[in-house]
């Protein structure tokens, strides 16, 4: 339900991807930094937007799980 989560699995995702991966603490903290910084802003507007979307889905379902959860970014 909570938006972050979704940035938060992206921008893992993007991490996860980057050849070669970092090797240092210092190397994962630059890396995190740029790609937080390639999330366009429209993708956060975007998920803070669909909250009263993502409330009425799930009280339509009384707070099981709603399929659609992946769409929003």
């Amino acid at each position: 339900m909570n938006p972050i989560e979704h940035v938060w699995d992206a921008l893992g995702r993007q991490i996860a991807g980057r050849q070669p991966p970092p090797q240092t603490l210092q190397g994962q903290e630059r890396i995190l930094l740029e790609e937080w910084d390639r999330i366009p802003q429209l993708v956060i507007n975007s998920l803070i937007h669909s909250m009263p979307q993502r409330c009425s889905k799930l009280m339509a379902v009384n707070g099981n799980h709603t399929p659609t959860e992946n769409d929003f970014l």
